[in-house]
């Protein structure tokens, strides 16, 4: 739910010098959907690189139905300057994250801002006043909306567009959060591959040497649901003992399984077993931004029929992994890197068929050496960094 859609407008009038003056108000009580979604138009108006998301995609993952608000809260807010919408923020509490860590931290999140640290520290203190109303001990961020979706703050990596499900943003977006009072608490990366890669010798030996113990098969459509649940099942174990993981709960698995199995090709989704039991999968979804790069986020009056026709017929030609998952058991052993490499080398193949060139992985934690070392082995460069703050809220 859109905790407090019937509080009264916040409203903090700043006082520049010959500026127009800026209020914050909540949506839902001064501010509307539309506005938080038309926010980052005024941030991103010079930036190339920007892509404006589709705004169905966006309506349907802030929409009250989705399952993601069965255990999270949130509100945000808009910054106006006059009527025009130029800046937001968003506050959330994660139940399974208190009941995971044990701690009272809330996250912030949706943030996007002119170069403007009074208006960056205003929208910063009204949702840190609503995390700390809500019992919230620390703020964490940013998260769009929690760390099983959009999350970190780009730092390096500027020059070029953002793939698919992966955030944006300027330059001085670090400066605006160290000024607030955040300081780094984690460092993300995002490397790119070339699909064509040639598996090093010493993977190969690994994976021939398993024999049958290791086979590995695309997606099976007619047990669609089965398999969500399995790929659901390895995720939550292999990535249990990562920083803030919040475990993805089924409806949102199945939710988010059922929406990507219609962008996907069978042999995108790749699942290994190994003696017989399903220990590993990756997931090889078209970058979706490239396709809709120039629609502004609309898909009408015919910008669905582009969209079709460039995923379904002349393909992108990037690719980004959003999914992967070794089972926990066999990380840190020769096995479980012969079970990544067999998931994305098979990912990988159909990949080149449709003439994709460039592949993201995307996101690896900074001191994850097992998986920047099989990046890094296959010819993979670290293409953007991206960093999460954190503030104590006294």
């Amino acid at each position: 739910m859109l905790s407090g859609f019937a509080q009264p407008v916040t409203l903090r009038e700043l006082a520049g010098d010959g500026r127009i003056s800026t209020d914050i108000r909540a949506v839902g009580a001064g501010a509307s959907l539309r506005d938080l979604l038309a926010a980052p138009r005024a941030v991103y108006a010079d930036d190339p690189h920007w892509v404006e998301p589709l705004y169905w995609e966006r309506h349907s993952a802030f929409s009250e139905k989705h399952p993601l608000f069965e255990h999270l809260q949130w509100q945000a807010w808009v910054a106006f300057e006059g009527n025009r919408p130029i800046a937001r923020i968003s506050a959330q509490i994660d139940a399974l994250h208190e009941d995971r860590h044990g701690d009272r931290a809330g996250y912030f999140g949706l943030f996007d801002a002119p170069d403007d640290p009074v208006l960056a520290s205003a929208l910063f203190a009204t949702a840190e006043d609503w995390l700390r109303s809500r019992g919230a001990t620390r703020a964490v961020g940013p998260f769009n909306l929690n760390i099983n979706q959009e999350l970190g703050l780009l730092v390096e990596g500027f020059e070029t567009p953002p793939y698919f499900l992966m955030p944006h943003g300027r330059p001085w977006f670090e400066g605006l959060a160290l000024g607030a009072g955040y300081r780094c608490a984690q460092e993300m990366l995002a490397y790119t591959i070339d699909p064509d890669f040639d598996a090093p010798a010493v993977m190969r030996r690994l994976i021939d040497r398993q024999g049958e113990r290791l086979q590995v098969a695309p997606l099976d459509r007619s047990q669609l649901d089965a398999q969500i649940s399995v790929m659901r099942e390895i995720f939550n174990d292999a990535w249990q003992d990562n920083w803030g993981f919040v475990p993805f709960t089924a409806a949102e698995f199945r939710a988010l399984g059922r929406e990507l199995a219609m962008l996907l090709t069978d042999d995108a989704v790749q699942i290994a077993s190994y003696r017989g039991e399903p220990a590993a999968f990756i997931v090889m979804l078209p970058n979706i931004n490239e396709a809709i790069a120039d629609l502004k986020g609309r898909l009408l009056p015919l910008g669905w029929l582009k969209l079709l026709w460039r995923l379904k017929v002349r393909h992108p030609s990037t690719s980004r992994v959003p999914l992967m998952g070794v089972r926990r058991e066999f990380q840190n052993r020769p096995i479980g890197s012969a079970l990544a490499m067999a998931v994305m080398d098979a990912a990988r193949q159909g990949a080149i068929v449709r003439g994709v060139r460039e592949v993201e992985m995307s996101w690896i934690l900074a001191d994850n050496q097992g998986m920047r070392k099989i990046c890094e082995t296959i010819g993979g460069r670290v293409s953007k960094r991206y960093r999460m703050y954190e503030k104590a809220l006294g």
